[in-house]
């Protein structure tokens, strides 16, 4: 496979039905889920003669990724739409953990220092 077949790939993957979800309806209610899509492609290529001048030097590679997390969902109510954003529970289990780390590591710092100047 060449590179300019990968990179043909990579294009038809990134489009608009990646982004936006089928739109589904409930009680008069519809929902359009969307998402944060990222991606990205590679290629390589080669030519020449082996080592010493031994054989024949060929070599190509290629690839391709594609990462989607959801991003929210329009809400569309009568003549109302709206914004949802989708919630993140590891974004926040994660961030707060980063903040009680931070405090711990800060209370130990200002007790050794109390501690230090009651000496």
């Amino acid at each position: 496979m060449d590179v300019e077949s990968i990179v043909g790939q990579a294009r038809d993957a990134i489009t608009v039905k990646r982004v936006f979800g089928d739109p589904y309806e409930r009680n008069g209610v519809t929902v359009i889920p969307a998402a944060t899509v990222k991606g990205g492609a590679g290629g390589g290529g080669g030519e020449g003669t082996g080592p010493e001048g031994q054989g024949q030097g060929r070599g190509e590679g290629s690839g391709f990724g594609l990462t989607a997390k959801p991003a929210g969902a329009y809400v569309i109510q009568g003549d109302s739409v709206r914004w949802q954003p989708a919630v993140d529970v590891n974004r926040i289990v994660l961030g707060a953990q980063v903040v009680a780390v931070v405090a711990l590591l800060t209370l130990r710092a200002v007790l050794r220092h109390a501690d230090r100047r009651s000496r």
